[in-house]
């Protein structure tokens, strides 16, 4: 049995994976797919893609395209999340700051350099019209766990994380949400290390076989609302909402949304060059 080894944020998007898993799916294509959770997000991913802890991983779409321009030595194989991802911009319920242009020139708590809480704090820097160089601050506090100690002792002043995981600390503390700011482009991807695409290619085809079969008839899973609200803590209403706003995908990314994420990372100075599609896209 081949093994192979993946990681995702432990949310609400990557339950098929969870579904597919438990049903041993894989098993039955001879694959022992092994998951790991990532809670710090999308730099620890990169870091773990690199370090090959990991073979694959289920990452942010800006986050992975910046870490192979700057030398991880990955593919993206497909989108698996096409619809964006809707930051909320959260602030300590404690705190003054009542809107987004209460926030220009403060501290945005991030969980690593390089992460989508670090590269999304430049997107809506842009977006605000805010100098990127003198209106943006960092204080990384590593995830959500973090940010909920780290905004009410004052390391950091806001802090951008999927509005609907985060959530249930608005409704219950220590959070308030000021704002949110949607990703331009689909959020999440699959990325799977280049010595793997080699040497395994027909067990990653199968994966996304398993996984592809999976998200097309995710939302008609019977309960699957309930499923969610159960084990990530999410009210069903808020669960139904975003149920009614997310779209999984089985195809890859377009040549066009690459150059508009490349060409947006240019301009925002994350990255110093762009590079040809076939060096990103598998």
């Amino acid at each position: 049995m081949k093994k192979i080894k993946i990681g995702g944020v432990p949310e609400h998007f990557n339950l098929p994976w969870y579904l597919t898993l438990r049903d041993k799916e894989y098993h039955e294509e001879n694959i022992n797919l092994r998951w790991t959770d990532y809670p710090g997000g999308t730099g620890q991913m990169c870091k773990a893609l690199r370090d090959k802890e990991i073979d694959m991983a289920v990452i942010l779409t800006e986050g992975i395209v910046r870490d192979i321009i700057n030398g991880n030595e990955c593919k993206i194989v497909q989108v698996f999340v096409k619809t964006p991802l809707i930051w909320g911009i959260h602030v300590a319920e404690n705190s003054d700051y009542t809107s987004i242009e209460s926030l220009k020139g403060t501290k945005a708590a991030i969980s690593r350099y390089g992460s989508g809480s670090h590269l999304m704090a430049y997107v809506n820097a842009e977006q605000q019209g805010w100098n990127t160089e003198k209106d943006l601050d960092f204080e990384v506090i590593k995830n959500l766990d973090g940010a909920l100690k780290a905004l009410p002792e004052g390391r950091g002043d806001y802090f951008m994380w999927e509005k609907f995981m985060t959530k249930p600390h608005v409704d219950n503390g220590p959070l308030n949400i000021v704002g949110e700011c949607p990703t331009p482009w689909p959020c999440f991807v699959i990325a799977v290390r280049n010595e793997i695409l080699e040497n395994e290619p027909e067990a990653i085809a199968s994966i996304l076989e398993v996984i592809n079969n999976t998200t097309l008839e995710f939302k008609d899973i019977p309960s699957i609302d309930k499923m969610i609200s159960n084990r990530y803590g999410i009210t069903l209403e808020d669960v139904r909402q975003w149920l009614s706003i997310t779209e999984w995908s089985q195809e890859q990314l377009t040549e066009n949304q690459l150059q508009k994420i490349q060409k947006k990372l240019m301009q925002l100075d994350l990255i110093t060059d762009t590079v040809p599609t076939n060096k990103i896209l598998h």
